[in-house]
């Protein structure tokens, strides 16, 4: 799969954009790191983006996370770690990513709405949308992910 183009050498200036953007969600939005972890690793899961579920996993690892909160990402729907404000915060990530099938259903959002204010959902939503994007710049722009070396 060859690479159709790099943001930081094809455009520079939006690349600084979305590393502020990225800024703003990691040190001033408020969001916990835990719910900033699932909002990235469950969009890129569901765009399949290898790059970033490769680079997500190893932040939420960095993290402390637990292998099996990690690898339940993809089939949450089933599993058991997730406390309640995490699974509202995974069916809005499923909602927004999956936008064009989903409409993002007002049930989706009450069940947001019951943990978190007005301005944490907005908070939220743009945390989706920033993954969203990252996601495309990197399937789009054919982003191949390191390979680490074998143990």
């Amino acid at each position: 799969m060859e690479t159709r183009f790099d943001i930081a050498t094809s455009a520079p200036d939006a690349l600084k954009a979305m590393y502020q953007l990225e800024g703003y969600i990691q040190k001033e939005s408020g969001l916990p790191r835990n719910l900033i972890h699932l909002i990235k690793l469950r969009a890129s899961i569901i765009n399949g983006c290898a790059y970033c579920v490769d680079m997500h996993v190893k932040e939420a690892r960095h993290d402390k996370l637990s292998e099996q909160w990690i690898n339940l990402v993809s089939v949450w729907h089933e599993a058991h770690v997730y406390s309640e404000v995490e699974r509202a915060v995974l069916r809005w990530t499923d909602s927004l990513t999956l936008l064009s099938q989903t409409k993002a259903p007002d049930e989706d959002f009450a069940e947001l709405r019951k943990f978190f204010s007005a301005a944490d959902c907005t908070r939220i939503t743009v945390a989706i949308g920033a993954i969203n994007i990252w996601n495309r710049l990197a399937v789009g722009g054919r982003k191949a992910h390191a390979v680490d070396k074998a143990a």
